[in-house]
């Protein structure tokens, strides 16, 4: 198939839905002016489609390899990461004073999402250094800041993260893994690593990994854990890769699908490394990193869903069945409901990462609490929705192809199989949802109303144009809030037992919000026909899945292990 980029869709949604003139009108941020995000998202749409759409097959059928001690990526990724590299892609929003462009968050995310579409193998390494550029920017120290920054936003040396270790996958606080002090300000750091993303490659010169360690002194759990920088090969003060350190791919893993992104097992053994941010303190640098990566691995599953669309509408409008209008099988009801839904949702879950961003753009250019705090309650639900969307849009895309989608060469299964694991790492999507009732919640609330407060505001502003949608915006938002206070006064553990559906439930509702948002601004049009569809067959699940999280964690546990017993 041909991809063809989403740019149109991007700007509306820009201009009309997720509010980024904010983002343009501020002093941090003014340089993005509507001429600058056309050129971006433009250029960057051309990227997508000449050189990374082409990789899509070839990484899933060459997988990359370790052969002696070296992994050798898929053929075209060294060409398909250097475009990415030299056209200034991975560092859209990174500090200009090492070389990054300064550009909102939105734009990174917006190029992020049609990386993905088109190659989510290769697009994994670009994401890594992201976060790794936004962890040094906030907590390393300036020498280490001026040696790695302009090398890892110039693409020259790509970042990893390394937290999980066989004995301590959520469970970060169980890790093992030591730092020795070596008395010249460097630490050897001893341990073993497993589920790390690129965690090598024969296409940068250098690989620069974050890692999660003790210290001699540490206490146990989260709190006792450090963060720091271990280069594959020790830079000069030039930046010039010299000795290589004592660390190691062990081997890769055989996965499911991401067949192009080598997951590896690192070992190190008294590898040097440097602190970054203070002794102790690691949890929180990290989770700079890891908040900059849950955007972006949401995003990651929207993208799959742009692609398997894409592929399965190609395929449905090729496909010859019955006398019918088009005479294909897009003529039949059950496939327009399949592609009414993936595009619906695809759209809802694009809106809610997109609004997002926003939401962290602002943070950055206003410091502002409320939109931290908007930031926050947003991210685990692009996380969580962003890739669920993902699943099921690509499983709708293998339905929708019939018996030619369950197999391999006609390419829709890829999607399914690549996307999966996104709703599993950087936190499982439980998780996300746990953090939604947990930390989240814990300001009772008010972050969450003050949300409902503008998407009540929003369907009541609507009434007058399009009256039915907005009076079924309007009462879901109270059903929604209605939930959230029953959450707010409840204890933990039956907040938990409902998170996930509250939080499925959450993104439901916020996406009929921006449906109907989309609708007002296209009148008559496409958008308000898409909107149309979501709020009258998608939006009615939350009905259910806000029953569903009020239920409270009783019959959960009057089942015991014995009743649930193979």
């Amino acid at each position: 198939m041909s991809y063809r980029a989403p740019v149109s869709e991007i700007r509306f949604l820009f201009d009309h839905v997720v509010g980024f003139d904010q983002v343009a009108a501020t002093e941090r941020f003014s340089e993005a002016t509507p001429e600058t995000v056309a050129a971006v998202l433009s250029e960057a749409g051309k990227l997508c489609e000449d050189i990374l759409s082409p990789l899509q097959r070839a990484g899933d059928l060459h997988p990359a390899r370790l052969e002696n001690g070296i992994v050798r990526t898929s053929p075209g990724y060294a060409d398909g990461y250097r475009a990415i590299a030299d056209g200034g892609w991975i560092a859209i929003a990174a500090d200009p004073e090492y070389g990054g462009m300064g550009l909102p968050m939105a734009m990174t995310t917006a190029v992020n999402d049609m990386m993905s579409a088109t190659c989510l193998s290769l697009q994994l390494a670009p994401l890594m250094t992201q976060g790794q550029i936004e962890a040094l920017e906030h907590h390393a120290p300036d020498a280490i800041k001026d040696l790695y920054l302009p090398k890892l936003i110039s693409g020259e040396w790509m970042g990893t993260m390394n937290l999980t270790e066989p004995q301590a996958g959520s469970d970060v606080g169980a890790l093992t893994t030591k730092a020795e002090p070596n008395g010249d300000g460097t630490y050897a750091i001893t341990g073993q690593k497993i589920y790390i993303s690129w965690g090598d490659n024969d296409i940068t010169e250098n690989v620069c990994h974050l890692v999660l360690a003790r210290l001699p002194d540490a206490v146990p759990g989260t709190k006792g854990i450090s963060l720091f920088l271990v280069p594959k090969r020790i830079p000069d003060e030039n930046g010039v890769p010299g000795v290589a350190n004592d660390l190691k791919v062990v081997s890769l893993e055989h996965k499911m699908g991401l067949h192009g992104s080598p997951t590896a097992v690192m070992q190190y053994d008294g590898a040097t490394g440097w602190l970054i941010g203070q002794e102790h303190d690691g949890m929180r640098a990290m989770f700079t990193m890891m908040n900059n990566a849950r955007l972006g691995v949401g995003v990651q599953g929207i993208g799959v869903a742009d692609g398997a669309y894409q592929h399965a509408l190609a395929y449905a409008e090729g496909r010859k069945q019955g006398r019918t209008e088009h005479n294909t099988i897009t003529d039949h009801a059950d496939v327009r409901r399949m592609l009414a839904t993936m595009k619906a949702d695809t759209f809802a879950a694009r809106a809610i990462a997109f609004a997002n961003a926003v939401a962290i753009d602002m943070e950055t250019a206003t410091g502002h609490a409320d939109w931290s705090a908007r930031a926050a309650l947003l991210t685990p639900i692009t996380k969580a929705f962003g890739t669920d969307t993902g699943i099921d849009v690509a499983e709708l895309g293998v339905q929708l192809h019939g018996g030619m989608g369950f197999i391999e060469e006609t390419g829709a299964a890829q999607y399914s199989r690549d996307v999966r694991v996104t709703a599993i790492y950087e936190g499982t999507n439980g998780i996300q949802s746990m953090d939604l009732v947990g930390r989240k919640l814990m300001d009772g609330g008010e972050a969450a109303y003050r949300l409902l407060d503008e998407m009540e505001a929003d369907a009541e502003a609507a009434r007058a144009e399009l009256p039915e949608l907005a009076e079924a915006v309007w009462q879901a938002c109270e059903t929604l809030r209605e939930t959230t206070e029953w959450m707010v006064a409840q204890d933990a553990q039956d907040r938990f037992a409902g998170s996930v559906p509250y939080l499925r439930g959450f993104a439901r509702v916020l996406g009929a919000h921006f449906h109907l948002k989309a609708a007002r601004a296209d009148r008559g049009g496409k958008h308000e026909r898409l909107a149309t569809f979501y709020i009258h067959s998608l939006l009615p699940e939350h009905v259910g899945l806000m029953a569903h999280a009020r239920q409270g964690a009783d019959d959960l546990y009057a089942l015991s292990m014995e009743d649930l017993a193979a």
